[in-house]
């Protein structure tokens, strides 16, 4: 059978050209903008996705001629490839992956493809927790200030279709550790690691060295002349820098400490030195993000501002009127003098401590979805502290169950965003917090963590 029949699109495989054929595989926003930038820069290119693609992503692939096929891949076209563009969401078990990696085929991350084609700046945020936060305060900063800044990586437009098709003078990017795994020559002119905590061992056979050497990516290939910011308040880290030469200029910040540099807290002020300069100084009070992760996420956004040497006043006041991102501590609204706060981008144990520790009431908490290999032992002391009843939102609350059931007395079931507020409204009384804060991925229940989020509020707005 012409297998390129079978294929959607053109419905033609792409012809030899004189540059190496390039495959993406996946095609949602990262594959997508990487076949655009692919075939702006004259490459052969065809798009394989093993699930079905949504319809804007096809119209654009569409629109542009560009090859594509959906609900399968095709191993002979794939493997024939001169590079490969992979989704960050595609584990390296997966069967074809092991067949590139067989045959000694480059399969690289979007961002590595992207990072060839661009001399702009780029801010590069990494750290299991915080990252879109603190990305989306930089920007912010940024932009406020009138620089000419991109949004990229995992939030925003694609950095690839934004190099294809934009012109910006710095790149702020949220980088995961799934697309560190996969970029090698890429170089971050500023490189943010937040922290490190356990989450996705599952994809570094459950060893948290292997994890955290991923997290250091963020640091390879930078030279003296780049910048390397990290919190030496966090373990992991520090065990990290160990192993790892960073030689790129450090700056640490704490909350912990007094630094002699970097960033740092005392009597409720952060200040902010870079090598020779005065300080930058802000009370806690006037940021816009409250509770002490947050402080850590305006230390390493205001130390990257006094790397760009932005004005001291546009630092302050952008810092001060920020408006945190949806689904991360989110108020999605209050009913009966009962809050809602929907915080479904907590996918792992950490964010959720994070969540917990900035409550100020009683919660009524939403857990569950699928368990990454959990330690829920973190959570123990807060939810004893701060937690009335927990409301498992998942197909198997097992594992939850076994961790509180000594330390709360209602964990409830529940199978759909509706039935987990709807119970969390009886349980809650005025005064306090019903936290959407799951400690999982939603993908058992929900498309992702955004659907989760959305179907949350839309089940508060419907009470």
């Amino acid at each position: 059978m012409d297998q390129s029949k079978n294929i959607s699109g053109s419905g033609v495989f792409p012809a030899e050209g004189k540059k190496p054929l390039i495959v993406v595989l996946g095609a949602a926003e990262s594959g997508t903008g990487a076949a655009i930038l692919a075939q702006k820069q004259g490459f052969d290119v065809f798009v394989s996705d093993l699930g079905p693609i949504s319809e804007p992503y096809k119209a654009e692939l569409e629109k542009r001629g560009i090859p594509y096929e959906e609900n399968k891949h095709s191993e002979q076209v794939i493997l024939s490839a001169g590079e490969i563009i992979k989704s960050p969401g595609i584990p390296e078990k997966a069967p074809i992956i092991k067949k590139l990696r067989e045959k000694g085929v480059s399969v690289i991350s979007e961002i590595e493809f992207a990072g060839r084609y661009t001399d702009a700046k780029k801010i590069c945020i990494t750290g299991s927790n915080g990252k879109t936060t603190t990305t989306s305060l930089i920007y912010h900063i940024l932009r406020n200030a009138g620089v000419n800044a991109g949004l990229a990586g995992n939030i925003g437009k694609s950095f690839a279709w934004q190099v294809a098709e934009a012109s910006f003078d710095v790149y702020v990017i949220e980088i995961s550790s799934f697309m560190l795994d996969d970029m090698y020559a890429f170089k971050a002119d500023i490189a943010v690691l937040l922290n490190i905590t356990p989450d996705h061992l599952d994809r570094y056979e459950y060893k948290m060295e292997k994890y955290v050497d991923s997290k250091f990516r963020i640091a390879q290939n930078q030279t003296a002349d780049d910048v390397f910011i990290y919190c030496i308040d966090d373990p992991e880290t520090l065990k990290g820098l160990e192993r790892h030469e960073i030689k790129a200029t450090s700056y640490p910040f704490s909350i912990q400490r007094q630094l002699e540099k970097g960033a740092w807290l005392t009597d409720n002020e952060i200040k902010i030195k870079l090598e020779t300069e005065e300080s930058f100084n802000m009370s806690i009070t006037e940021l816009a993000l409250q509770g002490k992760h947050n402080i850590y996420n305006s230390m390493a956004s205001g130390i990257v501002s006094k790397v760009l040497d932005l004005r001291k006043e546009s630092i302050r006041e952008s810092m001060g009127n920020f408006r945190n991102i949806e689904h991360r501590l989110e108020h999605a609204g209050r009913i009966s003098g009962i809050d809602f706060v929907n915080d479904s981008k907590a996918t792992n144990v950490n964010s959720t401590w994070y969540a917990l520790e900035s409550m100020n009431s009683d919660v009524i908490l939403i857990l569950g979805g699928v368990d990454k290999g959990n330690d829920y032992t973190m959570l123990k002391d807060l939810v004893k502290k701060k937690v009335k009843a927990i409301v498992c939102l998942g197909k198997d609350n097992k594992r939850i169950h076994e961790a509180f059931e000594e330390d709360v007395e209602v964990i409830v079931n529940t199978y759909s965003a509706k039935e987990a507020v709807e119970i969390s409204y009886h349980l809650a009384k005025k005064g306090d917090t019903v936290l959407l804060s799951p400690a999982c991925a939603s993908f058992d229940l929900f498309r992702n963590y955004e659907d989760r989020g959305e179907q949350f509020k839309a089940a508060v707005r419907d009470l």
